[in-house]
């Protein structure tokens, strides 16, 4: 106890010293002062970039499922088109739906071959049925041609019995779309009547005189034409609007008074 003693009395200045320090201190991180604020900032800057990684990391796997959101949510507004209701007296309020749309994920797609599919993850059980449209978020995309219960085959616009009845958006006039076998980006456009003159950035819509696609959707652009001064007709190389090698949802088209349509053409035609 003595030397405990003689240690003080020795020391007793330096450790009066670091009492002080030890409230001052203390004082002044307790207190609201501009060094509180720093001691703070410091911790919540540590924090907040670890939270950032974490936000960052879990935005990351949440992607997936905010995809599906989306998708839904687009499948829902293409279900309000104007495209999707027909009105069948201008004079009366009653419109009845006429198209709709089906998302789907794309199972798997080839796009070098002469007659390239897609295999997608609905089939007759989700009411997808043979010969029903097939889009993209961006175009035309192709036919479904085949369907189990889960399941259904597409034949993709890259597939030489492809034929798709379109209409030049500018000046309305008709023409077809078939894809040459080369190129997955290029089509090529067909039965255009020499006289019409087609400029690069045309744009080639659905014609809408299928039962397969409503009239409006976006085919692709021309990119240029060949005109041949001796022919009736003349043809053009368009680039699709589906990007075929990045695809990975599709909406199917469910033309609901398809069935019905083909009834009454049936009927005509053996008159």
């Amino acid at each position: 106890m003595q030397n405990l003693f003689a240690f003080f009395l020795k020391y007793h200045f330096f450790i009066l010293f670091v009492v002080l320090e030890i409230i001052s201190l203390s004082f002044l991180f307790n207190s609201y002062s501009y060094h509180r604020s720093l001691k703070y900032n410091v911790v919540s800057d540590a924090s907040g970039s670890l939270f950032s990684v974490s936000t960052s990391i879990t935005n990351y796997f949440s992607l997936k499922s905010e995809n599906e959101i989306l998708i839904e949510e687009n499948t829902g507004l293409r279900n309000k088109l104007k495209s999707s209701f027909y009105n069948p007296d201008s004079t009366a309020d009653y419109k009845d739906s006429l198209y709709q749309y089906i998302s789907a994920k794309v199972v798997s797609n080839s796009i070098n071959k002469p007659n390239n599919f897609m295999l997608i993850n609905k089939g007759h059980n989700q009411g997808l049925e043979n010969e029903m449209g097939v889009i993209s978020s961006f175009g035309v995309a192709g036919i479904v041609v085949g369907t189990s219960g889960n399941y259904s085959a597409i034949m993709s616009l890259l597939h030489h019995n492809t034929r798709i009845s379109g209409r030049i958006k500018n000046g309305g006039q008709l023409v077809n779309i078939e894809w040459p076998g080369i190129d997955y980006r290029l089509g090529k456009v067909v039965d255009i009547p020499s006289h019409i003159v087609l400029r690069q950035g045309d744009s080639v819509i659905t014609s809408g005189n299928s039962l397969i696609f409503p009239g409006g959707i976006l085919i692709g652009t021309i990119v240029n034409q060949e005109i041949n001064a001796n022919a009736e007709l003349s043809e053009a190389t368009l680039k699709f609007a589906t990007s075929f090698n990045t695809l990975k949802h599709v909406y199917v088209i469910k033309n609901k008074n398809r069935a019905e349509q083909i009834e009454l053409l049936e009927e005509s035609s053996d008159e």
